[in-house]
């Protein structure tokens, strides 16, 4: 694989330039500003502090990916996606459910493929085009949030908000090719924008149910 071939995939694009994306490039400053703004607000936790860390790194590796927007670039943008996401599994099975380590580390690298599996079966997979991925996201948050509705009812509505959030924020990095045509800027922009702050509030979130529990297990 060529880690330096140019890529072209979002709407914004109209050339191989550094500043060719300036929107999508820019609003990638809402992860740094919610890690920022998250960061002071979890001492103590160190979980948290971990999340706010990678929410941090993914502005700046899709800020890279969307000013260079090369190949090694993309793997930037997405590998502190997927490394939040992991993060976020392993600490809702330690602190929502208060399962041990082994128990909630066996079930964050059961969730992985699980996440895969049902995002090829999607019956909308097709609809979602390069969304089809981050689809089963939000799904595992509603699993969640629907099984925490009795233990935990604050959390499990806080959690649902969040992936009420990213279902929109899906659905604007879906539509950014279909309204390229008659929407050149495209809507790429607005899945950074409502993913910044959808992740600090998903830190909040589990700061929220630490704090009303008492304390987060190590």
């Amino acid at each position: 694989m060529d880690w330096t071939a140019a890529v072209d995939g979002y709407c914004e694009r109209v050339g191989p330039g550094l500043w060719a994306e300036p929107v999508n490039a820019v609003t990638n400053l809402g992860f740094v500003l919610a890690a920022l703004w998250v960061w002071p607000r979890m001492h103590g936790l160190p979980k948290a502090r971990g999340l706010s860390l990678v929410l941090g790194a993914i502005g700046i590796g899709s800020g890279l990916f969307h000013t260079i927007a090369q190949a090694w670039a993309g793997l930037a943008d997405v590998l502190p996606i997927f490394l939040f996401v992991v993060l976020y599994i392993y600490a809702a099975h330690r602190d929502f459910w208060d399962q041990p380590r082994w128990l909630a580390g066996a079930l964050t690298l059961a969730s992985v493929p699980a996440m895969v599996a049902v995002g090829q079966v999607l019956p909308f997979r097709d609809a979602l085009g390069g969304s089809a991925g981050y689809a089963p996201v939000p799904l595992l948050i509603f699993l969640h949030a629907g099984l925490l509705a009795r233990r935990a009812p604050a959390t499990a509505r806080r959690l649902a908000a969040g992936a009420a959030i990213l279902c929109l924020s899906l659905a604007f990095r879906t539509l950014d090719g279909p309204v390229c045509p008659d929407f050149p800027l495209g809507t790429h922009f607005l899945w950074h924008v409502l993913n910044a702050v959808m992740l600090g509030w998903m830190i909040e979130v589990y700061r929220a149910h630490v704090l009303a529990g008492g304390g987060a297990r190590r």
